[in-house]
């Protein structure tokens, strides 16, 4: 059985990467998503080996010392958020491709593991105003997090270069569409 292969999409915070994701699996293309690990609580009706693996801070440590993370990135003390090597390997093993929702520098990390086995996908907003608009639309952070994250938004926008191709999203269904076509000529060619 041929080995799967990787399709990591990365993106600033508000850029809607989480909204083409799930489009792109809506779409019926042959995609797993692999479940990430964190070690914040549960929200709302997430269940454990559903939407997250649920660990510890003290756990996951553990993790990252037995180096069981293809990537992992702590974005507050003590809150970690990673993918951990043996759910990649179980599924790309079995055939499977996989698409993942990584940070941009854990994708360029995966992207250095996998090599040509891996399509690193960059979605960006139209611009860092629109990216402030958008967070502040979404009524869920403070002035001071929004701010953090249009500092990291732009640290992030340079890294794009390093990146497969770079998905600029102005148009939601446009963007989705470009996802689509890109992730499907990867697939079909080895």
């Amino acid at each position: 059985m041929e080995k799967g292969k990787l399709i990591i999409l990365s993106a600033p915070s508000g850029s809607g990467k989480s909204t083409i994701i799930k489009q792109v699996l809506d779409n019926g293309l042959p995609l797993a998503f692999s479940i990430s690990a964190t070690s914040r609580f549960p929200r709302g009706n997430e269940k454990h080996g559903k939407e997250y693996y649920f660990l510890s801070p003290e756990a996951f440590k553990e993790k990252i010392k037995d180096n069981q993370f293809i990537e992992y990135e702590e974005v507050y003390k003590d809150m970690f958020y990673g993918t951990l090597k043996s759910e990649v390997e179980k599924q790309l093993d079995n055939g499977k491709n996989i698409i993942l929702d990584v940070d941009v520098a854990g994708g360029l990390n995966i992207k250095k593991m996998y090599g040509d086995k891996a399509l690193l996908l960059f979605i960006q907003p139209p611009s860092i105003a629109e990216l402030q608009k958008r967070l502040e639309k979404r009524g869920t952070d403070s002035p001071e997090i929004i701010a953090d994250r249009i500092a990291k938004a732009t640290y992030e926008l340079g890294l794009a270069p390093q990146y497969d191709e770079v998905i600029i999203n102005d148009n939601l269904e446009k963007a989705t569409k470009d996802t689509i076509l890109l992730i499907n000529k990867f697939l079909t060619h080895s």
